[in-house]
């Protein structure tokens, strides 16, 4: 199994802990201490009700980014740590909510493409 397989089933698992529904898609590219991470298809059926209006995108937004940010370093760090044999610096998250496409840069303190 590639690296970035086992890096994306755990991506996959933790969004559907936190959110109920895990990403369709993921793509992740790891390039010198980052693994850039592209999620395609994270909404719940709820969230896309609810950003049918413009404040609903802002909270969909702003709870899928900001308990993202929150929870991964707190509550998955080790898992993530121990696979990717690296300490987890910094985690930055966002979301296009209408196209429905996340991204995550996990930034490592040791380079991760030479393990």
């Amino acid at each position: 199994m590639r690296k970035e397989t086992g890096f994306n089933e755990i991506i996959r698992k933790v969004r559907k802990e936190l959110f109920g529904k895990g990403p369709e898609r993921i793509h992740t590219t790891f390039v010198d201490n980052m693994a850039i991470t592209m999620l395609y298809g994270n909404l719940t059926p709820s969230e896309k009700f609810l950003a049918q209006e413009l404040s609903g995108k802002e909270m969909v937004h702003a709870a899928r980014t900001r308990m993202v940010q929150k929870i991964y370093p707190v509550q998955f760090n080790k898992e993530l740590e121990d696979y990717m044999d690296s300490r987890l610096l910094y985690l930055f998250s966002d979301i296009k909510v209408e196209e429905d496409i996340a991204i995550s840069v996990f930034v490592f303190a040791d380079n991760i493409t030479a393990k």
